[in-house]
């Protein structure tokens, strides 16, 4: 029990280091983003692929008003997973950052740059009381001086920097597939199949029509693309990621 009242008063103030060095707040944060929904992104030669899993809860959802891949400058996208409302916070200073650097120094913001500023943004939240911390991990995905780069946020803020990565649930199976199919000479075709393969692979292989949404940013045009239902659709074909006949004839209603 004593053991128990120590952790529960460690766990009240995000300013405290518990004796055996750490912040639990940090680590319920990075709970908070293995409840999301998945989110994956993968670096190619020719490009940056970021793929997000958005399964709606119902089937009276919109899912258009499910958001989880977003333009932050004309060459750089952002996914992400945990709680969207601490996603949409972050991705609005993003888009700040962004512009106030093509106003001050008249080019567009660096990847590295980027990614750099919001983890500092985020890292100050560990550090003042009377706040928590964001429960959200980010993809920031772009195209820096002609090369693509994939990066990772934490909920400490610290950044990573990955060629194939995962983000939300299930990400112990998700980056396994990955390691297991991620290829340095992959085009962005090819990127777009093994993001998708990987978000079926937990889901019987399966991708149902409007369950997931993909963006890309390819270094030719150094522009961010957000692919619509028939493109993501054609994709899917392609990978052999349909529904089956079988399942469509089970959730039929009966007569």
């Amino acid at each position: 029990m004593q053991g128990q009242a120590q952790q529960q008063a460690y766990d009240r103030g995000i300013t405290i280091f518990s004796p055996d060095g750490r912040l639990y707040q940090v680590e319920y944060a990075r709970e908070a983003v293995k409840r999301g929904t998945a989110s994956i992104g993968v670096r190619t030669p020719e490009g940056v692929v970021l793929a997000a899993d958005k399964r709606s809860r119902s089937p009276l959802m919109e899912p258009t008003s499910v958001e989880k891949i977003h333009k932050s400058d004309d060459h750089i996208g952002i996914a992400s997973a945990g709680h969207v409302a601490d996603a949409r916070q972050l991705i609005d200073f993003a888009r700040r950052q962004s512009q106030v650097n093509r106003l001050r120094y008249g080019e567009p913001i660096g990847i590295e740059t980027l990614t750099k500023e919001v983890t500092d943004h985020i890292q100050q939240y560990t550090q003042v009381g009377g706040a928590r911390p964001f429960g959200v991990a980010l993809l920031i995905g772009g195209i820096e001086n002609g090369t693509p780069r994939l990066y990772e946020t934490d909920p400490s803020g610290t950044p990573y920097e990955w060629k194939a990565v995962s983000i939300g649930a299930d990400r112990g199976d998700l980056q396994g597939f990955l390691e297991e199919n991620y290829r340095d000479d992959l085009t962005l075709d090819e990127g777009i199949g093994l993001a998708l393969r990987a978000i079926a692979s937990t889901n019987d292989d399966e991708i149902e029509e409007g369950g997931v949404d993909v963006a890309t940013i390819s270094a030719e045009t150094e522009a961010f693309v957000e692919l619509d239902n028939d493109e993501i659709s054609d994709y899917i074909a392609e990978n052999e990621l349909e529904p089956s006949e079988e399942d469509d004839e089970t959730d039929e209603p009966a007569e």
